[in-house]
């Protein structure tokens, strides 16, 4: 096991693949996001949903907009749909993955 050097502790759990940023060779960068797992349905990537708001001139008033972004789900981690996730740049890992999973985020309160 590895450190990252993000500040995020390491997964108890143990994995093999080489895309993970604790147990492989993959190294992390740039931007660090937080979202909600929208769906996991692909094998080892999953879809995180960020909502922001955009202001509007005409209206003046905000209105909510939102986007997803396609992540590498490392095995050790054990996401699942609805869990709250922070995910990391990374080297493109696939045409569209550009992001790895490093931590469940618990919810505020």
């Amino acid at each position: 096991m590895r450190e990252i050097g993000v500040g995020t502790k390491a997964p108890q759990k143990t994995c093999e693949d080489p895309n993970c940023p604790y147990h492989g060779t993959l190294s992390v960068r740039g931007k660090t996001l937080d979202g909600i797992v929208a769906s996991t349905k692909m094998r080892g990537t999953i879809t995180v949903e960020r909502g922001h708001l955009q202001y509007s001139r005409k209206y003046m008033r905000y209105e909510r907009r939102r986007s997803k972004i396609l992540a590498h789900n490392p095995p050790c981690l054990e996401i699942k749909e609805g869990d709250r996730v922070r995910i990391i740049e990374c080297r493109p890992i696939s045409k569209e993955v550009s992001f790895v999973a490093i931590e469940k985020v618990l919810p505020t309160k």
